[in-house]
């Protein structure tokens, strides 16, 4: 947030433009321009789009001002310092961040929050030269509005997650002159409120997923910024303007459940029939420390050590496979546990692994056979980030229903999602019975949210939207009125001249 107008603009003409497995990012960066000479061209228009792409794949980066390394993946927050997991790595000392931070004793030194704070930030500046430049090019005014509405889109999906983890932060709409480098917090509702305009933009200009070309999955799309403004409004409690948008996207048979839930975690399953949006990523991407752009480091992260070659972060707790019901599949789906075989990297025992852990995360893991064909393959993992997935839709739909008195519809949409689960299997996973009502309705649909969506970072942030965080997670530490956010990097508050104020308890 805090570099100057002109390097950004030097990142941006200079970087390899974000080169993922989708032609659409292949892109030739114009070296040697400059902000005079260019946003000419719908070429320029194009480009300045496509850069805004760049930071989302960002999950291990460089710290601004520093040669420290910080990991910042969206599970560190939705998972790990959830009741679903725990940090685990080689010991409390591997990413001693995390463990302070699954304890609810974190601090505002932390590396990993100042890469989540600066990475955004970052992506933020790159939407916020292609909104401020675009509508200036002479184009097609279709293409224009495209664009504009993928650079929308990406810009409220980074305040959507800086305002989840760090409530009232910096609403930066323009990129800043040095008089401007200095700037204080935006209250949140006032970011939500831009979230919300930048979402509704978006919708009204972007093609739907039928309207696009194979060379192009991976951009945003209608259904993208429509389910992403529908979670918006859920995290706000405004139940009417989630539910009509939640029906909206039900309603127009773009999407549907892949037959198969184990299915949707392959490198076969991206991209698939319930996949709204996915951050993408390769395995030959040539990707390496500080300067990942296409490949995922969430695939070695997660995996076991040991003989399987992984950091072993994020195990499952015992709470969260106690969650699954008798036979649901998704557990096998989503956990292995002790005595599984591990893909082509041999059988799951405490000796294979050389650590205690009975579980560990299965919806990241790949086969050896799949790592990179060259380079390091650490920072060239494969798979995709799914980021909004059509059960996360039918859940907020069924939420949202009951919140608005429609039990029925409420118990309709949740048992469309457990009939996909236990695929065609009579035996598990009933459908919810009508004489199932009131809080404990809830609780079915709160239940179904964390087997459906669990290992995907969704459960810290389901649990302080839902107000239940101090219920769930008291035993791990949790303070109600400090830890529903996490604190301001303290460099940040810092550079800020003092602008920028702690959160509560921090």
């Amino acid at each position: 947030m805090k570099q100057k107008k002109t390097l950004y603009l030097i990142g941006f003409l200079a970087v390899s433009l974000v080169a993922c497995k989708q032609e659409f990012l292949d892109i030739t960066p114009l070296v040697g321009s400059t902000e005079a000479n260019y946003y000419l061209t719908p070429e320029d228009a194009e480009a300045a789009t496509i850069a805004c792409y760049n930071n989302l794949q960002q999950e291990v980066t460089n710290i601004q001002g520093s040669a420290q390394l910080a990991a910042h993946f969206r599970w560190y927050f939705g998972d790990i310092c959830s009741d679903d997991s725990f940090k685990g790595g080689s010991g409390d000392g591997d990413e001693p961040d995390l463990f302070l931070f699954e304890n609810f004793q974190g601090n505002s030194a932390s590396r990993i929050l100042l890469g989540e704070w600066q990475v955004a930030y970052r992506g933020i500046a790159y939407c916020n030269l292609a909104l401020n430049n675009v509508p200036n090019i002479d184009m097609d005014p279709t293409d224009k509005a495209r664009y504009l509405g993928e650079a929308a889109f990406i810009r409220a999906y980074w305040y959507f997650n800086l305002v989840t983890v760090f409530g009232d932060v910096p609403l930066i709409l323009n990129n800043l002159s040095p008089s401007e480098y200095q700037q204080g917090r935006t209250p949140q509702a006032e970011v939500w409120d831009q979230i919300i305009a930048d979402l509704t933009s978006a919708r009204a200009s972007l093609p739907k997923r039928s309207a696009i070309s194979v060379s192009e999955i991976g951009r945003a799309t209608w259904g993208a910024s429509t389910a992403l403004l529908a979670k918006a409004h859920a995290y706000q409690g405004n139940w009417q303007a989630c539910h009509d948008l939640c029906m909206e996207i039900i309603s127009s048979q773009e999407y549907f459940l892949d037959p198969s839930y184990e299915n949707v975690f392959t490198e076969a399953g991206e991209n698939g029939p319930g996949s709204i949006w996915e951050i993408q990523y390769m395995n030959a991407s040539g990707g390496n420390w500080g300067n990942q752009l296409e490949g995922s480091f969430t695939n070695v992260w997660q995996r076991a050590r040991g003989q399987f070659g992984g950091y072993g972060f994020n195990i499952p707790e015992q709470n969260f496979v106690d969650e699954f019901e008798d036979g649901d599949p998704r557990l096998s789906a989503t956990v292995f546990q002790e005595g599984d075989q591990m893909g082509d990297r041999g059988t799951f025992t405490l000796e294979s692994t050389g650590m205690p852990h009975i579980y560990y995360p299965k919806k990241y893991f790949i086969n050896a056979s799949d790592e990179a064909p060259f380079g390091d393959p650490n920072p060239n993992g494969y798979s995709n980030d799914r980021v909004i997935r059509y059960a996360d839709v039918l859940l907020f739909g069924a939420e949202s229903a009951y919140h608005l008195g429609n039990e029925a519809l409420a118990r309709q949409l949740t048992n469309i999602v457990r009939a996909r689960a236990r695929n065609n299997n009579s035996v598990i996973l009933p459908n919810l019975d009508a004489s199932l009502t009131g809080p404990a309705l809830l609780d079915a649909i709160y239940h179904e949210r964390r087997v459906e969506l669990g290992m995907e970072g969704h459960r810290f942030f389901d649990l302080v939207r839902q107000g239940r965080a101090a219920e769930k997670l008291a035993e791990f530490g949790f303070t109600a009125g400090v830890n529903e956010v996490f604190p301001i990097p303290e460099v940040e508050i810092t550079l800020s001249g003092g602008l920028i104020t702690q959160n509560n308890g921090y």
